[in-house]
């Protein structure tokens, strides 16, 4: 039996349900899970300027460290869940306070996590326990939260200026992203939409407010960008199970973070429309890649960051035609391959492999999990009804590897 767990995909999942800055007047609600979401995007663009001229063993545990921080930050962040953030900085400034309470949280971690990979979790535990915050590592994590954070500070600051603190939350997210100025990329995300990778930041974060199953009341409700994290956390898990290389895992995160990229230019067409008409799906993609060029790949080449398209673009299966599809790096060149070839020569760093069917399968499982919560919550409908007993039903023989796919949805009862 693999390692992956139910509650380990809840887990991730409850994110769903963190209200932010619910002390404040919002237009929109703040969820954690899309903050975390946005988090990562910006940390992928810091991890890719930053490891783009390191050598591939230095680049690949930038990588990992980068990947894994912000999981691990992210379980930590569910478990303090009622602690507003202040308050945690100040326990973190006490070293006895912070080790207590770090104390308590691995506790109630182990349960979750440590099924999973013991190596994942011995890595978990060392994380929390050293003393020393400020790797390269560390300040791009540090630095994507506070320009995901300060993004959504922007959006409710003009409705709460009768608020005596807003200035100096204000003040705390300039100063400390100032701090971080040498990490190349965060002057850009300081400048905002005047330059290529600002405004792609800013783009990205706004898939926040584009929700999924947008005609069927739900709770929670998900967006796309908490989706794609969601998914980004099971793809990572799912190939750590598989004994996936570290070049595979990290593509495997980033697809699943990116997979529905293209959905903010098109908004989230839901299956059944999809297959309503014959050529439906291929008029779909193409017009994605029309407007991925028009809005995100040509602005950042011409601006000199053509690395960051030529990766997206890898990542979204630009080249074969499905971000679902299994692929390495073969003399410069993407080839499709299988993943019975993933689980066997291909599982490479070299090969710079990526999953597909396992990704699909990610995405399809925080699907079903999106509609089975819903129904346990008392919030139903025939489609979702209907979308849960069809996504059971498809995968009930499905194995991979030694995921036993079938067997995980059937846990769901």
């Amino acid at each position: 039996m693999s390692g992956i767990r139910k509650s380990l995909l809840q887990f991730v999942f409850s994110g769903s349900y963190m209200k932010r800055w619910n002390d404040k007047l919002r237009p929109v609600e703040l969820i954690e899970v899309d903050k975390q979401g946005h988090k990562m995007i910006v940390a992928w663009l810091l991890l890719q300027l930053n490891g783009a001229h390191l050598p591939e063993e230095e680049r690949l545990a930038l990588g990992e460290a980068v990947v894994e921080g912000g999981i691990f930050d992210y379980f930590y962040r569910l478990v303090i869940t009622d602690i507003k953030p202040p308050v945690f900085y100040r326990i973190r400034e006490n070293e006895e306070h912070y080790r207590q309470l770090t104390q308590w949280v691995l506790e109630e971690l182990e349960r979750i996590v440590s099924p999973l990979d013991a190596g994942l979790w011995e890595r978990l535990v060392a994380y929390f326990e050293r003393r020393d915050h400020d790797t390269l590592a560390d300040r791009i994590l540090n630095a994507a939260h506070l320009y995901a954070s300060g993004w959504e500070f922007n959006v409710i600051k003009p409705f709460n200026a009768f608020d005596d603190e807003m200035g100096d939350i204000d003040g705390s997210f300039q100063r400390r992203l100032g701090e971080l100025t040498d990490v190349r990329g965060v002057v850009e995300l300081i400048g905002g939409t005047s330059n290529a990778v600002g405004r792609f930041a800013n783009l990205c974060g706004q898939l926040r407010f584009q929700k999924r199953w947008s005609q069927t009341p739900r709770i929670p409700e998900t967006s796309v960008l908490g989706h794609m994290f969601i998914v980004a956390c099971y793809g990572y898990f799912f190939s750590v199970v598989l004994g996936a290389c570290k070049a595979r895992r990290q593509n495997d995160f980033f697809t699943g973070l990116f997979h529905d990229l293209p959905e903010l230019l098109t908004r989230d067409i839901i299956s059944p429309v999809k297959r309503s008409v014959e050529r439906l799906p291929e008029l779909i993609r193409e017009y994605e890649e029309q407007e991925l060029d028009r809005r995100v790949f040509r602005p950042l080449t011409e601006a000199g960051h053509g690395a960051l398209a030529d990766r997206i673009g890898y990542f979204l299966g630009i080249e074969t035609g499905s971000e679902f599809d299994e692929t390495i790096r073969d003399g410069g060149k993407v080839v499709k391959v299988d993943l019975d070839a993933l689980q066997g020569w291909a599982n490479r760093d070299a090969f710079d492999p990526k999953d597909g069917r396992v990704l699909k399968v990610c995405d399809t499982m925080a699907a079903f999990i999106e509609a089975h919560t819903s129904i346990r919550n008392g919030i139903t409908s025939p489609h979702l009804q209907e979308a849960q007993a069809r996504l059971r039903a498809e995968h009930r023989k499905v194995v991979l590897g030694p995921l036993h796919v079938g067997a995980l949805f059937a846990d769901f009862d």
